[in-house]
């Protein structure tokens, strides 16, 4: 297989031996802009997923030059808490000039934590999850890159694993803003009484985790970095741009509260 091109929002498409027909297009509410969901792009997608034009890992480590940008820290090096944060981390490295080394190990045969029931299995499917590379980092101070930080409570067990195995210091930097809101539009996100942004350890995060530092990307650094090679090509081809996507938009619900639609509860 190769790949052709991505379906149109509202396009209803045929494919056939022959050829691939566009046979409708449910047009969107006029001015409306589109609602991409913009957590595809910081967790949920496979980095080689292509949307709207553009690679999910070239969006990761544009979040992560960002970030770089925002949120610099002394150090000795840059890792990641593995995988869907590696492109952010090395985006955070290469903009820092710091080296990228890897310090956990992840068993590739234990599955997502933050979607676990309950707080007791979510921290022992952590400690399953990975391993520490110690000598990759004793004494030194390490900058963590993570992807999203949502309860708060599987970030914790690394910590302390790195900490014990002999970090001297040990920063987060999360390449995505607070997730503040529950998404109501298919996404598994907890209720917004479990989400660690809206819960009083969070004005102190750092030290309830146990990290030197916290910080986390902006919502405009978030969307500029998701936007720039889009704009990017409008600016090159209005047209073309125009008639693929409308008007640009994504979708920030879960971060800022302003859903694409209206609530009817």
């Amino acid at each position: 297989a190769r790949y052709y091109r991505e379906v149109l929002p509202g396009e209803i498409v045929k494919i056939s031996r022959h050829d691939v027909q566009t046979l409708d297009v449910v047009r969107r509410p006029e001015g409306d802009p589109s609602a991409f969901c913009i957590f595809e792009y910081v967790y949920f997608a496979r980095p080689d997923s292509i949307f709207e034009g553009q690679m999910v890992y070239s969006v990761r480590k544009r979040c992560g030059q960002q970030l770089a940008i925002e949120a610099p820290v002394e150090a000795d090096l840059v890792s990641t808490v593995p995988e869907s944060a590696t492109p952010a981390a090395l985006g955070y490295a290469q903009k820092c000039g710091l080296p990228y080394v890897e310090v956990l190990c992840k068993n590739r045969y234990v599955g997502r934590t933050f979607i676990q029931p309950n707080m007791r299995l979510r921290q022992l499917g952590v400690a399953k999850k990975f391993g520490v590379l110690s000598d990759n980092f004793k004494g030194k101070r390490v900058v963590i890159i993570d992807d999203s930080i949502v309860r708060g409570n599987t970030i914790s067990p690394i910590i302390k694993l790195l900490r014990e195995s002999g970090a001297k210091e040990v920063h987060i930097r999360v390449a995505s803003p607070p997730i503040r809101f529950p998404c109501y539009m298919g996404i598994n996100i907890p209720t917004k009484e479990e989400l660690i942004a809206n819960r009083p350890e969070f004005h102190d995060l750092a030290n309830y985790i146990g990290a030197d530092s916290v910080v986390y990307l902006s919502v405009e650094g978030l969307v500029s970095s998701v936007q720039e090679s889009i704009k990017a090509r409008q600016d090159n081809n209005p047209k073309t741009h125009k008639s693929f996507l409308g008007k640009l938009g994504h979708c920030t619900a879960c971060l800022t509260g302003d859903y694409p639609v209206e609530l009817e509860w």
